[in-house]
């Protein structure tokens, strides 16, 4: 007993499919445990008749008793249970595809992190680009709760799969494609997100946090990510930063730093993490990110700064972190 709680003990966590905090979780979830039980209990009979069979009555039954246990219990049954499940499943889809009541936001699954953009204008489509424009982020993802919203999801690169274990399934990001999954979220709460697919070194470093709130927080934490970035350009720290090329990757709008390659960094040290989940945000982990880059994620595109002295690498962390 205490082994069985325990190990249902690891179903609730704000990166499990057991622990469902959307609808389509929550189906899914619902669907699991269905299987679950109708699975141990075909294991409880077959295990008993097993017994029954060979060791209380042995040869009590003869050839044809056999075989009619073989017709209904082999092959009726399992066509009836999995016409039954199979028919479950695919009637969910059309509800959770629905249309969404919600925003509209661009995901684009980049290695090894992730673009957002949030109220976009566009659809799904093969050999389509992810629509241009929106408020940009990176690497978090604020949902509505109570709303049906809409990620159209896409790559430059290779595959990715974007997974929210908790609030939806998984759904491809495929480039020449932009893929449409909707999401309804239940409770309010941090939730994680990862890369479901294979996608090089840093695949298993290629995480998200998604933040679920209430409608109007929501609405207000978009409005202030609309916003340039509330500090001076005259900072040592960004001095640096544009020194040493930083502003030929990334944009901190507001200022002369407008890249497009890396993420968006305007409301940097808004997130609650750095390198796409890799570490908590804080000032010490943006040093070690920008002056030892590879040490803390293998295979990512961004060069380390380890050449520079600590004091700058210091003076760069230090203004990424004024970044609200």
């Amino acid at each position: 007993m205490v082994a069985v709680c325990a190990g249902l003990s690891g179903c609730t966590s704000p990166q499990s499919a057991l622990d469902p905090a959307g609808v389509e979780a929550q189906s899914v979830a619902t669907l699991f445990w269905v299987m679950l039980v109708g699975a141990v209990l075909i294991w409880v009979a077959v295990i008993g008749l097993s017994v029954f069979a060979t060791k209380i009555r042995p040869g009590a039954y003869g050839e044809k008793a056999g075989l009619r246990l073989i017709i209904w219990g082999g092959c009726v049954f399992p066509v009836v249970v999995l016409t039954a499940l199979l028919v479950w499943g695919l009637q969910m889809m059309p509800v959770l595809r629905a249309e969404a009541n919600g925003p509209t936001i661009a995901v684009s699954a980049e290695r090894f992190w992730w673009r957002v953009a949030y109220d976009v204008e566009g659809e799904s489509g093969v050999a389509r680009s992810l629509p241009e424009g929106g408020v940009p982020s990176a690497n978090e993802i604020w949902l509505p709760v109570g709303q049906r919203s809409e990620f159209l999801i896409g790559s430059p690169d290779v595959i990715h799969s974007l997974w929210i274990p908790s609030i939806a399934g998984k759904m491809d990001a495929i480039p020449g494609r932009v893929n449409r999954l909707v999401v309804e979220p239940t409770k309010p709460g941090v939730y994680n997100g990862v890369c479901a697919e294979f996608c090089g070194d840093a695949h298993a470093q290629m995480a998200l946090r998604v933040v679920v709130v209430s409608p109007e927080e929501y609405d207000a934490y978009v409005a202030r990510q609309s916003e340039p970035a509330s500090v001076g350009a005259e900072d040592e720290g960004f001095r640096r930063f544009m020194e040493n090329g930083c502003d030929a990757c990334h944009t901190v709008r507001g200022t002369a730093a407008n890249g497009r390659v890396g993420p968006d960094l305007t409301h940097l040290a808004s997130r609650r993490t750095i390198a796409a989940g890799t570490l908590p945000m804080s000032p010490e982990n943006l040093a070690t990110f920008v002056g030892f880059t590879h040490r803390v994620k293998p295979g990512v595109q961004m060069p380390g700064y380890g050449m520079l002295a600590e004091d700058e690498i210091a003076a760069i962390a230090g203004w990424l972190e004024t970044l609200q």
